[in-house]
């Protein structure tokens, strides 16, 4: 049987990170794709000569060409510029434009029949790029920012309570940035919800600092974050390559699920083998609705500036 392979590109800390978790885990064979000449051989080879003693056989392959990444079962697009301090996602927004768009006319002239997960800054708007120039169907085209957003919550969820991690669940709604809606309603631990267990104004510190995790993270490191983006690409490539059908927040397309129209915003879906399978729709209370469509409209901003 042929293993799986997943192509990356980008191999700056969260592609190459990526792709070591990838390995370590014995998912599939990895192709790293990066425009800046020897980078991505070099991670490759250093990553491959790690496999005798963590006892992986899964492939690496660094490369310059798409050629490479031919008949991926998913390409994770990690490209384009990071955040640096003081600059918004919005800065981004036109460089990483037309990087993301050029990847994806590679990635689908040699893999079109990938799923493509997409990481790039501003993500809601990236992604929605990349849907309309791939032209795949909306499943196949995911973003990633729900499960970075709700580790981050969860991780300070925890933190406050002094429980395990394993024992809280906890999911954020709406675009990738400051508008994003954490939902305390539905966040647990072991099945209680937190609005039991914590004080509303605990809550909301917890909440605003998982709002902001990206930007506290830029502030102390003078770059993006790159190790739970990462672990939380790998839960999504675990779960579309085993078809493991969990949910998980992730930005979708939408078309008229929560009352919003033809533009990728972060809700739970039901990941497996075949990309989004389902947008799950959970009731939301007045207040959670209209931050949502507040989220929604920062994002369709965006997407109105790039003509996506």
């Amino acid at each position: 049987m042929a293993r799986r392979k997943v192509s990356i590109i980008g191999a700056g800390n969260v592609g190459a990170t990526a792709a070591q978790r990838i390995v370590d885990k014995q998912l599939a064979d990895v192709v790293l794709v990066d425009i800046v000449p020897g980078v991505p051989q070099g991670k490759a080879l250093d990553l491959a000569e790690s496999g005798p003693i963590e006892g992986y056989d899964s492939q690496i392959t660094g490369t310059n060409e798409y050629k490479e990444t031919a008949n991926s079962d998913i390409v994770v697009i990690t490209a384009g510029i990071p955040r640096k301090p003081g600059m918004s996602r919005d800065d981004l927004l036109r460089t990483n434009y037309d990087i993301v768009k050029g990847v994806t006319e590679q990635v689908v002239k040699n893999s079109p029949n990938t799923i493509l997960i997409v990481v790039s800054n501003p993500l809601d708007a990236m992604v929605q790029t990349a849907y309309r120039v791939s032209k795949f169907p909306k499943g196949r085209v995911i973003g990633m920012a729900g499960v970075l957003d709700s580790a981050r919550f969860r991780t300070f969820i925890s933190m406050e309570l002094k429980v395990s991690v394993d024992n809280v669940h906890a999911f954020v709604l709406g675009g990738h940035g400051d508008t994003m809606v954490p939902l305390p309603r539905y966040a647990t631990v072991s099945g209680i919800p937190i609005t039991e267990l914590l004080p509303k104004e605990t809550i909301d510190q917890m909440a605003d600092r998982a709002r902001n995790g990206g930007a506290e993270i830029v502030k102390l490191l003078n770059t993006s974050a790159w190790y739970a983006p990462s672990s939380s690409i790998v839960e999504m490539v675990d779960v579309i390559l085993n078809d493991r059908k969990k949910i998980l927040p992730c930005a979708a397309f939408l078309e008229g699920e929560y009352g919003i129209n033809g533009l990728y915003v972060g809700v739970p879906v039901k990941l497996g083998g075949n990309g989004i399978e389902k947008v799950i729709e959970i009731s939301l209370t007045n207040e959670e609705r209209s931050a949502l469509h507040k989220s929604a409209a920062a994002v369709k901003e965006l997407t109105d500036i790039i003509g996506v």
